[in-house]
């Protein structure tokens, strides 16, 4: 009795730890379209950046704010806070070139360990503006952001 007790824990132990495996994959998910309305296009979209074109542009960080939501709140959490499941991109995304570079390398080719899809890649199935968008909108959540003012000087009267 008590071995049959100690193969069913184990056989417990082992459906559990699959299904944690499952749950840390994010294979299911799939890019949304972004709406890139008020955004200077680039002049050749299949040729990837090598920086963010839209790198301070407000409107562009507006624009992926609202597609992060879409596309990666589910994974790196509301706002770029993660829950554990995947990186906290405020944290781990550095500002400028080499964040860049980086941001680029997962959107083309996402990320995939031992044939598990942990992030979908994004390049032609989302428009190269909109992810640009997004990588604008981390930029000014970053923990490298230089902090924000809570009033303009000519404000501040």
């Amino acid at each position: 009795m008590q071995i049959a007790t100690r193969s069913v824990s184990a056989a417990l132990a082992a459906l559990a730890l699959v299904a944690a495996t499952n749950a840390f994959a994010h294979g299911d998910v799939t890019p949304q379209a972004i709406n890139i309305s008020g955004l200077d296009p680039l002049k050749d979209s299949a040729t990837w950046e090598e920086t963010n074109p839209y790198s301070g542009n407000e409107r562009a960080a507006e624009i992926g704010h609202h597609a992060f939501a879409q596309n990666c709140a589910r994974c790196h959490g509301i706002d770029a806070v993660s829950g554990g499941i995947a990186p906290d991109l405020r944290e781990t995304l550095p500002l400028g070139a080499e964040g860049d570079e980086i941001f680029r390398e997962r959107m083309i080719n996402g990320a995939i360990r031992n044939g598990v899809t942990y992030m979908p890649k994004f390049d032609g199935i989302v428009a190269q503006e909109g992810l640009w968008a997004i990588r604008s909108w981390l930029e000014t959540v970053s923990v490298d952001a230089p902090p924000k003012d809570a009033a303009k000087p000519e404000e501040k009267k």
